[in-house]
């Protein structure tokens, strides 16, 4: 599976943003895709994760309620939808895949090159 994000851009404090994982490759609808975040100087955190179907998701405690990850299998698309953000959002946010739903990032077998993601006070 390869896997491609985009979407990031630089934008304000409480501003929303959306960013896309376009897969090719094998048959992405039998992956589960999760969305991680490094930011300067920090390690790479998990962020949410959607399950094959669109039918499950998890949220990392501060991106509840503020991102939502949804999935068109028939665009072998995985959308990240990201509001009210701050400063603290700022990262490169990476898509990946895996077999498992898990939040697990060892688990995860493919990655895309990652969307740079800048937030101004």
């Amino acid at each position: 599976v390869q896997l491609q994000a985009s979407g990031g851009g630089l934008v304000h404090t409480g501003d929303s943003l959306r960013l896309s994982c376009a897969a090719s490759g094998r048959t992405f609808s039998n992956y589960a895709v999760g969305w991680f975040r490094q930011a300067p100087g920090k390690e790479r955190e998990l962020v949410a994760v959607i399950n094959w179907g669109g039918t499950s998701t998890y949220y990392a405690g501060s991106m509840k309620g503020r991102f939502t990850t949804s999935r068109d299998n028939a665009k072998n698309t995985v959308y990240l939808q990201m509001s009210s953000l701050t400063p603290e959002d700022t990262a490169v946010y990476y898509c990946a895949a895996s077999q498992a739903f898990t939040t697990n990032e060892g688990q995860y077998d493919y990655w895309g090159q990652g969307t740079q993601v800048t937030v101004s006070s």
